[in-house]
């Protein structure tokens, strides 16, 4: 197999997922111990684990004043929301774009736009289907805000889903991101909230495929340029 071929299939890995690897792979030792089909069965889990950590390089694009998404998955909302009052954006409603990531989506988080992250808020809450709209308010999630160069802020929150059991945010408040620069993950099937700035209109719709750190999903300039 050459190198190109290679690489298209095996990515890095996240450090978070070490771990969970190591554990499915002592699990699948013991398994061929037990019996030898139940042994490829947890071959099958741990490659499908070591999967879901994965964290490829992304081509951020380079055109000035754009928005990329921040998670891999499907645009599962798209329409004006209050943001959480723990990111301090007021009580007016905002363009929010919401990205449902399956267990079978990369899970690691990118910015959407650079800026001075001004707050991260986390919050406990319940674990129902991230598709779901009151996942929002319910669930547990982590939000920042971030402030953009011309004083604009935009906010951007990782919502626990059915599976997943916990969020990381490595970003403190006070760090200065680029776009597209990893902030978090989010283990096992969750989704992402972007609450856009005032006058911003979104380019995306409803069931689109996005690829973090890479799919544009709004100009900050309110133009459509290609």
């Amino acid at each position: 197999m050459s190198v190109s071929m290679l690489s298209t299939f095996v990515k890095p890995m996240h450090p978070e997922g070490r771990k969970f690897v190591a554990i499915a792979a002592a699990i699948t030792l013991v398994l061929f111990l037990i019996w030898e089909p139940l042994g490829w069965i947890g071959t099958g889990l741990t490659v499908w684990v070591y999967y879901f950590f994965r964290d490829p390089e992304r081509a951020v694009p380079r055109r000035e004043g754009v928005m990329v998404s921040p998670a891999d998955g499907l645009v599962s909302l798209l329409e004006p929301a209050v943001p959480p009052a723990e990111l301090g954006l007021g009580d007016a409603p905002m363009v929010r774009i919401s990205v449902f990531m399956s267990v079978f989506n990369c899970h690691v988080n990118r910015l959407p736009a650079a800026g001075v992250v001004e707050k991260v808020a986390y919050r406990p809450g319940k674990f129902l289907n991230a598709s779901l709209d009151k996942a929002s308010e319910d669930n547990e999630r982590n939000g920042l805000t971030v402030r953009l160069d011309d004083g604009r802020r935009y906010g951007v929150v990782q919502i626990a889903g059915l599976v997943a059991r916990r969020i990381l945010c490595w970003t403190k408040e006070g760090d200065e991101l680029g776009r597209g620069e990893r902030f978090g993950l989010i283990r096992f099937g969750s989704r992402l909230d972007i609450y856009l700035p005032q006058g911003v209109t979104p380019l995306v719709r409803i069931g689109q495929t996005m690829v973090a750190g890479e799919t544009v999903i709004a100009d900050l300039a309110g133009q459509d340029r290609e």
